[in-house]
């Protein structure tokens, strides 16, 4: 028997759906069979031996789908995995949207960006004794092949020179799409994801992600490569198509990050910032924002090095996980700092910690950050008398809704109905750049104040079309440099707006579903909760069932095929006061539970004891909610 039987026989073993099977075969024989594929035949034939049925099934069971405006996921062999061909796929059907997008344009033009990563099998799931064209494949790397896929297309591309040490973060990418007037854009990078992860992200000439139905056009043409033309870097160089960007953009991303500023610049002594870029690229974006306007920033020194391996970072580079600002918070306590600021390693992302009144650091999620950005731009605009006419304020329905308490609070116009992914707060300003209008909100792009998403991404500009740590952190420094010169601080303004607004506690939990058998599971989950959904989740009776794929609900028909993967949302009303999303998600294996519990605000005349026993009790309630509601999705 040869090797493709085998393997083939061995699909046999694994629970999955008959159809999946077919296809892996198929994909595997070309992977085993054509020339263009070669490289890859040693190490595949070794993880036939290994008879590991499951992870070969997953490697080719799909084309790893070209969704959330791209392809993000594990480096590896075969078409489920990020590896030259599949980018190369990528950026091939990327060139025939942008020529079918902009017909008869004498010089199409993209911006390309690259992180850190660099691929050395962490997992241990390749033979280190056999050749292996994806080990040491780096951003930069797939970022210069792309260049050339791009160049051979016709369609000039803009990429860091080859002797460059410096990265483009993804919202300077946005910015510098914008300020080259480029049709479009790539970025390398899995953001937060495991270092063994890469993708590749592509962007709209407005410098957001493409929406529905634009983007299933994309994926449609992706999906319809059969031939991806290609040039080697020296002939891409040389054809006059591939050129280094200068340093014009990244000084004009500086400057308007710093033209967000809302109070005087600090002294030199006045307060002291811990940064940390988790050993991505933030020291280049983030961390010279803050430095340029006048702030004390003690960088955390392991962590400063740009390295894809992430070797200094305790659990994953994402500051959505206070474990990852370990080392901040040892230096920040140390030195008895006011702030804590990380970005993750393609610095679109900003975590933060901030000391109390006895000095013990505390981390901040991202809706209390969004809610803390939120009143204090509000707060200082109203105060400096540079309120926009119409201020709008933007953010995903999984955010809190404290948020839309707040903007409220200011007479500010919300928008709290999108999806997750920023590419639908990017739509609202396209919408109300186009037509003055997004729903029943009327504006310009001028009246937007800020932006927001639970998973810590913030915009305070609308020059920018993605989530921004640069203008963000500097916002939040001038948040604290503002509570320390009243004497107080970032901890004491949070449980201000609590009191003022009411205590929200929210809890986010995954459910890890990896795999062609985590699909599978995946699907009955879902498939499980939305046709027989419970009336009861804990204590709390369901009052309401809000399934986002219903195309006779307030979101209507679907826009295509992405636009459908994006609705797969179930959303649990719990009453006035607390509430759950599920949702598979974009970039990885896996599903979210959004839970939100809530208390009104604290009335006039309550006793500090009484309040804190309300905040606990509200504590208590979403605790026990996520535990009966993670019971339910088994």
């Amino acid at each position: 028997m040869d090797r493709l039987q085998q393997a083939i026989s061995g699909f046999q073993t694994v629970d999955a759906d008959p159809a999946y099977k077919e296809q892996a075969a198929k994909n595997l024989g070309r992977w085993l069979a054509e020339p263009e594929f070669a490289s890859y035949k040693p190490q595949l034939e070794w993880l036939i031996d290994q008879k590991k049925w499951a992870g070969l099934l997953d490697r080719f069971y799909q084309i790893m789908p070209f969704g959330t405006g791209g392809r993000r996921g594990l480096v590896g062999i075969g078409p489920n995995r990020m590896n030259l061909w599949t980018l190369g796929a990528s950026v091939q059907g990327h060139a025939e949207y942008l020529k079918e997008r902009f017909p008869n344009t004498p010089k199409l033009s993209v911006a390309l960006a690259f992180d850190v990563r660099q691929f050395e099998d962490q997992k241990k799931n390749y033979n280190p004794a056999l050749p292996n064209p994806v080990l040491h494949l780096s951003s930069k790397r797939f970022a210069q092949y792309a260049a050339c896929v791009y160049a051979a297309n016709g369609i000039h591309a803009h990429i860091l020179p080859e002797n460059s040490q410096r990265y483009l973060a993804t919202p300077e990418l946005s910015f510098t799409i914008r300020f080259l007037q480029a049709h479009g854009g790539l970025n390398i990078s899995a953001s937060h994801n495991p270092a063994d992860d890469n993708g590749g992200k592509f962007y709209d000439e407005r410098g957001g992600q493409p929406v529905p139905p634009d983007d299933q056009i994309m994926a449609d043409l992706v999906d319809q490569v059969t031939l991806i033309k290609e040039l080697s870097w020296p002939e891409a160089q040389r054809s006059g198509k591939v050129h280094g960007l200068d340093e014009a953009p990244h000084r004009a991303y500086i400057d308007l990050c710093r033209k967000q500023s809302l109070v005087k610049p600090p002294r030199f002594d006045e307060i002291q910032i811990v940064f940390t870029p988790l050993h991505g690229v933030g020291s280049m974006g983030a961390m010279e924002v803050l430095t340029a306007q006048g702030f004390r920033v003690r960088p955390v020194e392991e962590q400063m090095k740009p390295d894809g391996q992430f070797p200094n970072v305790t659990d994953l580079p994402n500051p959505e996980f206070p474990k990852s600002m370990d080392r901040a918070e040892a230096l920040a306590k140390s030195l008895q700092a006011d702030l804590v600021i990380a970005t993750d390693p393609d610095a679109d992302r900003v975590g933060a910690m901030a000391p109390d009144e006895s000095g013990n650091f505390r981390a901040l999620t991202g809706n209390q950050i969004g809610a803390l950005l939120t009143h204090f731009k509000l707060a200082k605009l109203t105060e400096n008398g540079t309120m926009p006419r119409r201020p709008i304020v933007v953010k995903t329905l999984v955010t809190s809704n404290l948020i839309t308490r707040i903007a409220r609070h200011f007479k500010a116009q919300v928008v709290d109905n999108l999806l997750v992914g920023y590419k639908y707060i990017a739509e609202v300003l396209h919408q109300l750049e186009e037509t003055g209008a997004y729903e029943e909100i009327e504006g310009t792009p001028d009246d937007f104040v800020l932006g927001c998403e639970e998973s810590h991404g913030y915009l305070v500009t609308p020059h920018m079309r993605d989530k921004d740590s640069g203008a963000s952190s500097l916002l939040l420094a001038e948040l604290a440099l503002d509570c320390k010169r009243a004497g107080s601080n970032v901890v004491a303004y949070l449980r201000n707006l609590e009191k003022q607004f009411g205590y929200f506690r929210h809890e986010v939990r995954n459910i890890a579903m990896p795999g062609v058998e985590g699909k599978v599971l995946m699907a009955r989950m879902l498939n499980k909760l939305r046709n027989s959904p419970p009336k009861k989740i804990g204590a709390l009776a369901v009052t309401k069932l809000d399934d986002l794929l219903d195309e006779a609900g307030w979101m209507g028909p679907y826009k295509g095929a992405t636009d459908k993967a994006s609705r797969n949302v179930l959303l649990f009303q719990l009453g006035e006061n607390a509430r759950i999303a599920l949702r598979p998600s974009g970039t990885e294996p896996k599903a979210k539970a959004y839970i939100e519990v809530c208390s009104p605000p604290c009335p006039r005349g309550l006793s500090a004891a009484a309040w804190h026993k309300a905040c606990t009790e509200v504590d208590a309630t979403a605790v026990k909610i996520a535990e009966a509601f993670l019971a339910l999705c088994k």
